[in-house]
């Protein structure tokens, strides 16, 4: 059951597809202050708190502040409060009642969810704007209270079947030869591949829906070279549109007004890769449609895969606040600067991007209302991105096209996945990017994947064998590095054999996590679950943090510690372990319920098989998802029995109504 219940008058952020009667009064179990804006309730000890998709810390949310505020910031520490999304869906649940309840919070504002951090008996949610639209979610299980959820926000996303083969990214791939000599290494090491992504350096100066012709020559030909390797181009595109007279997108977006505006009316002036630039305005429908449209340069060229980023959005700086800056810095001229000016002075500078100002000084046409940005900062990225989904429709009627986003909100899950952002090549964000995928799904967004072996900084061979232990199984796999940090294309290290037959396993479990995704999605399940989802009387299960279910037959334990040779686990049921090196290389034991110290290599990826369940696996061999035969399978077992298992199949490709 789900009730809906209203503080102040929230706009309609088109986040839910069931629209609700509004119920008369106050949230039950809560207490409103409408002074200081803020709801209050009270928790017992072993309260446990799940949700708020992709955040930092662990599965339990408690102990920690997190905001609602979508911010463009690489360092994903355990000290941070927002990262690229806001996502404002919990489950609370007391182990000692066995009673739960979901609540989304539906305010696309800045909002605080101070979980037990202030006062350890206290969960509380405080709002700048005290509008908001607050569904109150009751089932009889935790699996149940997403399901009621999840069909209140409507059917995520569902990419081609391609898009669950490995891509290689780097910022960045600089001509159309390094992109053949990324496809030809991959080959020539028998590491499947079945994508490659193009970061900024295939535009034209950093301007959307524009190819760099000396680099990229006769780009629709060389797209074409690449599909008919197998191998599909996933370009980027980002949320500003560079000022210059003579581009096409900019002196459209100026003549229909199509741009974000200060009060005055005047085109906001703010500043990301292609140095100033303006912010188309999603928010307006007719703005969307039209931003959307431009898609089709690229799909025309036979682009069918798109990622959104910049999209909080990110901003180096705007032109006001620059000429601030400047002025500030004039003033420190000629001064002796002890401890506290010095500090001021440097300040200054680093005030210039994303500054929290610069996000009042623009506002929006939403639904024919003139409003500031700063009110709907959350919603930028989703609208961003459903100007995409909207758009596919069109340009490919009845194909799936692969769309995933750095910024979202809930409702973006209809439109495209996500990937985490920004992460870093640190040991913790293997445990990062675990932690958050169920939360991600509570919410809607299951197709979705961390940065494997880390954005930025350098990485070690060993860290992204073992990030790939998680990676094979998350939906969206890819391999992605930033500019100046170490070369991580996976047929670079030394230990090449291990590289090919771990993403060989990826390839053959492809008929199995397709099917439990599409069954995820068609019957608003999770494909991974806390222990705690599947036995919330188990006191242990409740604990665990660093192991999760995967569908209905696996659960995943990686090993995410620099220098470990195995892992303790914690079996809430008896379980056979498979230890595989390949698809085809693999022992087999039977575990108990209860605690086991589990050795794994560093070529090892640990696979438990749950009682009266089969794993199906693929022959191995396939170089791209659409070599995998799935007529040849070889059924692991533990007590359950192939034909009861339910195989989903399609073509792939063709949209799903």
């Amino acid at each position: 059951m789900i009730t809906r219940y209203r503080i102040g008058t929230p706009f309609d952020m088109e986040s839910v597809v069931v629209q609700l009667p509004v119920h008369d009064g106050a949230l039950p179990g809560w207490e409103t202050d409408a002074q200081n804006k803020c709801l209050t309730r009270t928790l017992a000890k072993s309260d446990i708190v799940y949700g708020l998709g992709e955040s930092v810390r662990g599965i339990n949310k408690r102990g920690w502040l997190y905001t609602s505020n979508n911010s463009d910031d690489p360092h994903h520490e355990e000290t941070k409060h927002s990262l690229y999304a806001s996502q404002n869906f919990v489950i609370v649940f007391s182990p000692d009642t066995k009673i739960a309840f979901g609540l989304y919070v539906d305010a696309p504002g800045k909002i605080n969810f101070d979980i037990a951090y202030t006062d350890p008996d206290v969960f509380s949610i405080s709002f700048e704007d005290f509008d908001a639209d607050l569904y109150l979610v009751e089932a009889g299980s935790l699996k149940e209270i997403v399901r009621e959820f999840r069909g209140l926000i409507g059917r995520s996303y569902i990419p081609p079947k391609w898009a669950f083969g490995l891509g290689q990214s780097r910022w960045s791939y600089m001509t159309a030869d390094e992109v053949r000599e990324v496809a030809d290494s991959y080959d020539e090491a028998g590491i499947p591949l079945d994508m490659i992504y193009l970061d900024i350096d295939y535009m034209e100066r950093y301007k959307d829906f524009t190819v760099n012709e000396e680099a990229f020559p006769d780009f629709e030909a060389f797209v074409k070279e690449m599909k008919d390797r197998g191998i599909h181009l996933v370009p980027i595109i980002d949320a500003g549109v560079k000022i210059e007279e003579g581009y096409p997108v900019y002196e459209e977006g100026i003549e229909k007004g199509y741009f974000c505006k200060k009060e005055n009316g005047e085109e906001l002036v703010a500043a990301v890769w292609p140095g100033t630039a303006h912010f188309p305005d999603f928010l307006n429908e007719d703005a969307r449609r039209w931003f959307g449209d431009w898609y089709g340069f690229l799909t025309e060229k036979g682009i069918d895969g798109f990622w959104n980023d910049m999209n909080e959005p990110a901003i180096f700086y705007t032109a006001d606040h620059l000429k601030e800056v400047f002025e500030g810095i004039r003033s420190f001229e000629g001064k002796n600067m002890d401890l506290r000016t010095f500090f001021g002075f440097k300040g200054l500078v680093a005030s210039l991007e994303n500054n929290p100002e610069d996000y009042r000084r623009f506002y929006h046409d939403f639904h024919g209302q003139k409003v500031r940005h700063d009110k709907v900062h959350n919603l930028f990225g989703y609208y961003m991105t459903r100007a995409a989904g909207e758009a596919f429709t069109r340009l490919r009627p009845g194909k799936r096209t692969l769309m995933f986003s750095r910024s979202s909100y809930i409702g973006m899950h209809r439109y495209g996945g996500v990937w985490t952002g920004d992460n870093q090549s640190w040991w913790s964000h293997i445990l990062l990017n675990l932690r958050q995928l169920p939360a991600l799904n509570m919410c809607g967004f299951m197709y979705s994947g961390a940065d494997l072996g880390g954005f930025g900084q350098d990485c070690t061979e060993d860290l992204v064998l073992r990030w790939l232990s998680l990676g094979i199984f998350t939906p969206l796999m890819r391999d992605h590095a930033a500019m100046g940090t170490r070369r991580q294309e996976l047929y670079r290290f030394k230990n090449t054999e291990a590289f090919r037959n771990i993403v060989g396993l990826r390839y053959a479990l492809i008929p199995y996590l397709y099917s439990e995704f599409m069954k995820a999605v068609l019957k608003n399940d999770m494909l991974f679950l806390p222990l705690s989802f599947e036995f919330p009387d188990d006191e242990r299960a409740l604990t665990v943090e660093d192991q999760l279910y995967v569908g209905e037959s696996i659960m995943i334990a990686p090993v995410y510690e620099q220098n470990a040779r195995g892992r303790y686990v914690y079996l809430p049921e008896r379980m056979k372990l498979l230890r595989f090196r390949s698809a085809s290389d693999f022992d087999e034991e039977i575990l108990e319920k209860g605690d086991h110290y589990v050795p794994a290599d560093l070529n090892e990826v640990l696979v438990f098989l749950r009682p009266g369940h089969v794993l199906p696996l693929a022959a191995s061999g396939a170089r791209r998802v659409d070599e995998i035969n799935e007529q040849d399978l070889t059924w692991f077992t533990f007590e359950g029995r192939p034909e009861e298992y339910e195989l989903y199949t399609d073509d792939g490709i063709s949209a799903i109504n």
